[in-house]
């Protein structure tokens, strides 16, 4: 039997955020699409970084120390359709994590499993000859232990 690899895991149609958007767009789009973080591609669609739903409510922690880009009402609803921004001009470059950590297609589950866990990260994406050819989540792995269980 031949081992279990990223490109066994991987969702290979992924959903991109751009740089350049307003992070107002970016709250949009997870909400739409009903994902906490996507990768993030520049102007010509190569990854630059990964932005997820904490990027933005992280920098409401800072709205107390000076400014925020945004403003978030005591209840959220839905995620992030109650998100306002405080700077309209925010970009989705001034949020995200740059230089995101990847694995080759043929990286074992193991790999996988602890370049997720050494990082801290829910979402790994997948590289091939330099392009993203899909990502992996943390539920992609429990899909796995599901699976492997029979149930």
């Amino acid at each position: 039997m031949r081992p279990i690899v990223a490109r066994d895991l991987m969702s290979p149609e992924v959903l991109t955020a751009k740089a350049d958007w307003p992070v107002s767009v970016l709250a949009a789009f997870l909400a739409e699409q009903e994902i906490t973080g996507a990768p993030v591609e520049d102007e010509d669609g190569f990854v630059v970084g990964v932005v997820s739903m904490v990027d933005i409510v992280r920098d409401f922690n800072f709205m107390e120390n000076g400014g925020s880009y945004l403003h978030v009402p005591d209840r959220i609803i839905n995620g992030l359709q109650e998100v306002r921004l405080i700077d309209e001009e925010a970009l989705v470059r001034d949020l995200m994590t740059p230089d995101p950590i990847s694995v080759d297609p043929e990286a074992g589950v193991s790999e996988v499993a602890m370049t997720m866990l050494r990082h801290h990260l829910h979402r790994l994406l997948v590289v091939e000859d330099g392009s993203l050819v899909g990502i992996v989540s943390t539920s992609d792995l429990l899909g796995l232990l599901v699976d492997s269980d029979g149930n």
